[in-house]
Parts: structure tokens; C-alpha cells; sequence
């Protein structure tokens, strides 16, 4: 299986917003319910740091960067989407699509990368600490979805070249 990690244009929108939805209907990817639909997703995602993961030619998996606060002194500070349609999920996808997307970010000058994931998205934090993730607690309770009151784990990865 050839991968090819590329740059996100605004063309992949509808196989993005496709592997968003897989990603919602599991109940572990997001608190959203539903699309935010191709404008709020795109003002809601730094324009720089935009990746898809193809698979003969087909988009299977998508990674992008939220900025975690308008002030200037977290200019380097970004939030972690990553997201991988479901037939292509424990394929190693992820991964290659999470190593492309730091170094593209570290060449943009993040210092620091950081994700809160549900708690039971074993697979999904287990991603994030091999790609250099540190746990730095957790929020209990943050949020419901369906009614339901979730924990969510913080995770970081700072940069060492970064800085």
C-alpha cells in the first residue's frame, strides 16, 4: 500500500468532511455531532499545516491544527486533529501522517503541539505517545456528549528544534 501525505486543498473538503463523520459516529473522536460544514471547519483550522493521507489517489485520512488562543505569546502553541477513514485504521496511517504533519508544523515555528482525547481512545493516545506525546493530566468531566459527562486526556509534544 503507497501512501502519499499532500498538502489539504480545499477540493478534499468532501472526503475530509466524509472521515470526520466515520470519526463522529464512533462517539470517541470529538464532541461534535455533526459537520461543521466546509466554511466553520476552515475558519476553525490554521491554514498552514493542512495534510491528507492518500491511498491510490483516494483521500484516507486527514491532519490539521487549531490555534489554541488568539494572543500573540501562543503563536506556537497548536491543537492536534488527525483523523483516519475506518477500513484504513491499525495500518500505520496515522503515524505517517502524524510525522508529516510535526515536521511541517515545527517548520512553521510550533513549539508546542497538544491534544485532548477522550480517555477510552486507547488507540488514539497510544498514537500520540509514540509520536513524542507526554500525558499532562486530564479533564474530568469537560463536556457531554449524548449525555453523557467525558474525560478527556491532555496530551503535549514539544519540539526540540522548535524553540
Amino acid at each position: 500500500m503507497k501512501t502519499e501525505i499532500a498538502e489539504m486543498v480545499p477540493a478534499n473538503w468532501p472526503e475530509v468532511e466524509r472521515i470526520y463523520l466515520e470519526g463522529i459516529e464512533t462517539g470517541l473522536a470529538t464532541f461534535e455531532t455533526q459537520s461543521p460544514g466546509w466554511e466553520n471547519w476552515d475558519a476553525g483550522h490554521l491554514h498552514a499545516c493542512r495534510l491528507v493521507a492518500k491511498v491510490d489517489k483516494q483521500v484516507v485520512g486527514w491532519a490539521a491544527l487549531s490555534a489554541v488562543s488568539k494572543r500573540q505569546v501562543y503563536k506556537g502553541v497548536a491543537e492536534v486533529s488527525i483523523y483516519i477513514k475506518n477500513d484504513f485504521r491499525g495500518k500505520g496511517l496515522g503515524k505517517a501522517l502524524f510525522q508529516e504533519l510535526i515536521i511541517a508544523a515545527e517548520s512553521e515555528g510550533f513549539w508546542t503541539l497538544q491534544s485532548s482525547v477522550f480517555r477510552e481512545n486507547v488507540a488514539t493516545i497510544a498514537l500520540h505517545k509514540s509520536m513524542g506525546f507526554r500525558e499532562i493530566g486530564y479533564r474530568e468531566k469537560i463536556a457531554q456528549l449524548h449525555g453523557i459527562w467525558r474525560d478527556t486526556v491532555l496530551l503535549e509534544r514539544r519540539s526540540k528544534t522548535a524553540v
